[in-house]
């Protein structure tokens, strides 16, 4: 097998700039044995082993197959009865010297892969960390969760070792022990905290225990303690975690409507973990039963515009949930009066609509149609100020719900009215210059 070297290429990338000779534009092909290829992908392999059947595979591509549900040797068709995976060194070792040798064709050398965790060495920390918590030998629990950590940052083989033997679920445990007290956490408690606070975030979503733990008093406390805190990871990593929690939990915690507000407004928040609180937002306002009063309390604290001010350059995600949520507010009458209240409600909720997607375009409609009934004359004309006459006919044509055609239908119906009226502005052009961007 052939495999294809540009070196004309290569040199372009290290010589930024620079003229090129006449030999640096040849093309030059440099065969790959064979043996170093993976049988399953043909690639080159990176991390050879070797299976009970004596054939070499890339640990990777090996790994995917029996991800996948076989069980057996890809060459070979036979049965496995272990799936025991032994590192080949003597075939990784030539590998690397043959990119060695031809590294001025642009073949860089493989690194040494790292030894793979395994379940046992997982299964053996969990229970020193637990151990460890229980005798209150923070430093050593520390430490511990700091290796379970690095392992993960290793690779993504061993996240899912890690995840897949249950490590989040001690995790969990141990964080609500590190977290009595609520509100007054110990100083010499914060750093196991923040840092077990990071793992949980790559191992969700966490199990049906681990969530009934996480929505403690003193778990959701502690986590409330660091989303209304300074530190932008920690505050991120909370919000990331708060989505995993029961509803029941989130509503009865203090600091939770407080601290999920502000991390919306945050300029320099993770999309992440703006999304993350968005979703939790979302959820609390449309279905809960006291979705009235917790969106009362969100309005207490000016969430409508600081939706608005989300709005402006959101992607795709967070446009939707933030879309969602206004939509939501709009049901009870003074998140109805507050939308109407605001300038920018109209301009960018039509702004939006035919312009993200169409779950998008349907909350945009539903919030228009809540906003704009037949009574709301100025409304009605500022609505067709801003275009939404056009983009509702475009909407109806191209297709949409059957809730949301309704209310398109029956909103032109209002709008007709007032055409004459009106001096048609493209909200396009609208900039909104005057605007504090959340990004």
């Amino acid at each position: 097998m052939v495999l294809s070297w540009t070196k004309g290429r290569v040199f372009r990338r290290s010589r930024k700039g620079k003229e090129l000779n006449s030999v640096g534009d040849l093309e030059v092909e440099i065969a790959i044995p064979t043996h170093f290829r993976c049988p399953v992908t043909l690639d080159m392999m990176k991390d050879p082993v070797t299976l009970p059947t004596g054939i070499t595979y890339d640990r990777d591509s090996i790994e995917k197959w029996f991800e996948e549900g076989n069980k057996t040797c890809p060459v070979t068709k036979r049965v496995l009865t272990t799936f025991d995976m032994i590192p080949n060194h003597a075939l990784r070792k030539m590998i690397q010297d043959w990119c060695v040798e031809h590294r001025s064709f642009g073949i860089e050398r493989i690194p040494t892969p790292r030894i793979p965790v395994t379940p046992f060495e997982v299964e053996n920390t969990s229970t020193r960390i637990m151990s460890c918590a229980q005798h209150g030998d923070v430093n050593k629990c520390l430490e511990l969760v700091r290796k379970i950590k690095a392992w993960g940052k290793e690779s993504e083989r061993n996240k899912r070792c890690i995840v897949t033997t249950g490590a989040s679920l001690v995790l969990v445990k141990v964080f609500e022990f590190f977290s009595l007290g609520g509100g007054s956490i110990e100083n010499n408690n914060i750093s196991i905290l923040e840092e077990i606070l990071g793992v949980l975030t790559w191992m969700r979503p966490l199990s049906q225990e681990g969530k009934s733990i996480l929505g403690s008093l003193s778990s959701m406390s502690c986590m409330v303690w660091f989303l209304n805190g300074r530190d932008l990871s920690s505050r991120q990593n909370a919000a990331l975690l708060l989505k995993e929690v029961p509803l029941e939990a989130l509503e009865k915690t203090e600091g939770v409507f407080e601290g999920l507000v502000k991390m919306i407004g945050d300029p320099v928040g993770h999309a992440a973990a703006t999304k993350a609180c968005l979703s939790i937002i979302f959820k609390m306002v449309s279905s809960s039963k006291n979705r009235e009063l917790i969106a009362q309390r969100f309005l207490g604290l000016g969430l409508v515009s600081i939706l608005l001010e989300a709005l402006v350059d959101a992607e795709r995600g967070a446009c939707e949930l933030a879309l969602g949520v206004l939509d939501c507010i709009c049901d009870c009458k003074q998140g109805k009066e507050m939308a109407k209240s605001n300038a920018l409600t109209l301009p960018l909720v039509i702004k939006k609509l035919l312009r993200v997607s169409e779950l998008s375009s349907s909350f945009a409609v539903s919030i228009v149609w809540k906003l704009c009934d037949k009574t709301e004359e100025d409304l009605l004309i500022e609505a067709l100020q801003v275009g939404v006459f056009q983009k509702l006919l475009v909407l109806l044509q191209v297709g949409c719900g059957e809730s949301t055609k309704e209310k398109a239908t029956e909103l032109l119906k209002f709008l007709n009215g007032y055409k004459s009226k009106a001096e048609c502005v493209d909200s396009s052009s609208l900039e909104f210059k005057n605007l504090k961007k959340p990004f």
